[in-house]
């Protein structure tokens, strides 16, 4: 019985990894398509304020991100943005912020061209 449980623990982990990486590429392939370095899909805090400049929002809405529950409609309004951005309508928003393990891929691995904001131009 140990033995069997041992082996779930290595699938799960291995499973979780070609997750994680798959996330890790499917974000730095947005963060190229957007004209932007795709090594600060990895880095922690710079990474949102680089996303909050491909959808032409300011800097300073990252404060939103440290307020419980206001997070949730900025990342909401932030996938909202990132889809018309990369040409895509709210039906694509909401498979972004619902199944983003699936529509990140999609984004970043699809022939979606990213269009600046007029904020950001």
């Amino acid at each position: 019985m140990d033995a069997d449980a041992g082996g779930m623990g290595v699938v799960g982990g291995l499973i979780s990894l070609v997750f994680i990486v798959l996330m890790i590429a499917s974000a730095w392939k947005v963060f190229t398509k957007a004209g932007q370095p795709g090594w600060a899909a990895i880095i922690p805090i710079y990474n949102f304020i680089v996303m909050l400049k491909i959808v032409g929002k300011p800097w300073w809405w990252i404060i939103g991100m440290l307020i419980p529950f206001v997070n949730f409609i900025v990342l909401i309004l932030i996938s909202v943005n990132l889809a018309k951005v990369f040409g895509k309508g709210v039906g694509f928003a909401i498979g972004l912020i619902l199944l983003g393990f699936i529509f990140y891929p999609i984004l970043a691995f699809g022939d979606a061209k990213y269009t600046a904001p007029p904020e950001a131009a």
